[in-house]
């Protein structure tokens, strides 16, 4: 017998023992369970006896005397955090920045190479830093230990490893410039001509998050569903791989940042146009099923040598897939997921990181069926990108200060929380309030500019809001946005159906002027935009609160209870006035 049943008997055994000492009338000797094995049963007796001795007694208090529960500065002095001894040897490490910036990578890769270049410092290594914009915060000396204001191209860094001869060079704090230039160098063989060390997670596993047909084949060896897709090289097999796929299909440019060269097309004329200017921009483009309407989520996930791994946070579009994630709201943490499709989610995006061999920090993106369970994987970014620093700002989890310690050789439980101090880095962060993300765009300052969004970035920043609520959050945020917004509001448009249904830059404003000033119900601004339901019915709250106000007409009229859930709500003083 199992010693885990025999165990369960045991402990039957003495709990009825207790019953009938507390209350012998209540019980007979036929009502007692026992194992009809008669060996089992002696088992169980043996088993019990070994237990402690009991007094079958009216059960009185007692002084509870024994060890006393460990304390966190118990746990940090027994030397488990920062206590590997399997540490690189490590002198000198090159740090790769993001160059000049352009839309879809700016200041956030600043915000990821200053906290690499911390992590260095922390750790005694003298860091070389390759950027050649000064407008950062990393090229101050005061983080970097040397700093080459130069193009960040292989011929330049090859001249720099020669000059510095480092020991190790960390690819995923400069976004998809470094990335590329990685991968240009490693199949130029300077890094092992150098005996150069690629730290953190390797280039054959960047590689294959980048190369669309090397990741489709290898999200199908662990029966991960992605969207029907076919790599291509040219137009005409752009065109084939279209007619075998059907239309509507999106177009996606591998080695591309911000969905640079990305599109969907409904027709053959469309997709001749999109691939090619995409194959202007990247050597491959991947012909995929168009999901447009379908949910978009994120997930954050670190991993370590060690196959420890966690996700951190994890990410929903306001707007549905169609429109590329910096260009959309974003709300963390996710909140029209069930606890199955959450779960099902963050199962798949460690099994996927896992099968990659990801060291350091990666983002695994999902489209999400809005009425089921089905879902795909869009891609995966397996380096620090613009949604790494907005999840380590809204959980306070430092990301890439993390992933540069995992890249010097580091694990995940010995690492201390940089928050708390007092356990270690190995945890998820829960979260009791909510984070909103709204981009900001300058296309007025363009003519002739096409205001729509869709799957290629042009917004050139964003805004954080953080609250209790949703609605409070989401107010703040567009207050951030421009100051001449004063909270959720409405503007004019010509066709308003027509920017409901194809989102431009000012789409939000057009669910304001819908829901405040034209009457439009939340099931017909969710059949137009496709925006979730959730999303709109929290809008309905603000709307409802507005009414409210505009209703009393005056200062005097309010009551109390009114402006604590204005206040709720996000509403600012000059909203109420």
């Amino acid at each position: 017998m199992p010693p885990r049943q025999l165990i369960g008997y045991s402990t039957r055994l003495l709990h009825t023992t207790r019953s009938i000492a507390q209350s012998p009338g209540r019980y007979s000797f036929s009502s007692l369970r026992y194992p009809s094995n008669l060996k089992a049963y002696q088992k169980v007796i043996s088993l019990s006896s070994c237990q402690q001795t009991r007094t079958f007694a009216r059960s009185r208090p007692q002084q509870i005397t024994g060890q006393e529960a460990p304390s966190a500065q118990a746990y940090i002095s027994s030397g488990v955090l920062g206590g590997n001894n399997n540490l690189l040897d490590l002198k000198k490490v090159v740090v790769i920045g993001s160059g000049g910036l352009s839309i879809g990578q700016a200041g956030e890769f600043d915000y990821s190479g200053s906290q690499a270049l911390k992590a260095l410092k922390e750790a005694k290594v003298t860091s070389v830093l390759v950027n050649p914009n000064i407008a950062t915060i990393q090229t101050d000396l005061k983080l970097a230990d040397v700093v080459y204001y130069q193009p960040v191209t292989p011929q330049y860094v090859t001249y720099i490893i020669e000059r510095e001869r480092p020991d190790g060079i960390l690819l995923t704090f400069g976004g998809q410039t470094a990335l590329n230039l990685g991968v240009q160098m490693e199949d130029m063989g300077i890094f092992e001509r150098y005996g150069v060390k690629v730290l953190g997670t390797s280039i054959k596993t960047l590689k294959t998050s980048e190369d669309r047909d090397l990741f489709a084949k290898a999200l199908q060896e662990i029966n991960i569903p992605i969207a029907e897709s076919i790599a291509v090289g040219t137009v005409d097999e752009a065109l084939a791989a279209a007619k075998k796929i059907g239309y509507p299909i999106i177009s996606r440019s591998a080695y591309a940042l911000g969905g640079l060269g990305s599109g969907f097309a409904s027709d053959e004329e469309e997709l001749k146009n999109l691939s090619s200017r995409s194959l202007s921009l990247s050597p491959q483009i991947l012909i995929e099923k168009s999901l447009k309407g379908w949910k978009e989520l994120e997930y954050e996930v670190v991993r370590d040598a060690d196959n420890n791994c966690i996700t951190v946070c994890n990410m929903e579009n306001f707007d549905p897939l169609g429109t590329h994630t910096g260009d959309s709201i974003v709300v963390a943490p996710s909140q029209t997921l069930s606890d199955e499709e959450y779960h099902l989610l963050r199962t798949s995006a460690i099994k996927i990181v896992r099968h990659l061999g990801v060291v350091g920090e990666c983002n695994v993106q999902y489209a999400l069926q809005p009425d089921g369970l089905d879902y795909r994987v869009i891609e995966v970014n397996a380096r620090l990108s613009r949604s790494s620093a907005l999840a380590s700002k809204a959980t306070g989890y430092p990301l890439a200060y993390t992933a540069a310690k995992i890249g010097l050789g580091h694990t995940l439980p010995e690492l201390p929380n940089a928050v708390t101090k007092t356990t270690t880095a190995n945890f998820e962060p829960s979260l009791d309030y909510i984070v909103v993300k709204i981009p900001r765009w300058d296309l007025s300052k363009f003519q002739h500019v096409r205001r729509d969004i869709g799957s290629s970035m042009k917004s050139v920043g964003e805004v954080m809001a953080i609250g209790r609520t949703f609605e409070e959050a989401f107010q703040k945020a567009i207050r951030q946005v421009d100051p001449r917004f004063v909270g959720f509001q409405g503007d004019k448009f010509e066709d308003l159906d027509e920017v409901l249904r194809n989102p431009t830059d000012r789409r939000w404003l057009a669910v304001g002027q819908a829901m405040l000033h034209e009457g439009y119900s939340v099931d017909r601004v969710h059949d137009l935009s496709k925006i979730d339901k959730w999303f709109l019915y929290k809008l309905q709250n603000i709307v409802d609160v507005h009414q409210e106000l505009t209703d009393i007409g005056s200062l005097f009229g309010l009551r109390k209870e009114l402006i604590s859930k204005a206040k709720k709500m996000g509403f600012s003083d000059k909203q109420i006035a």
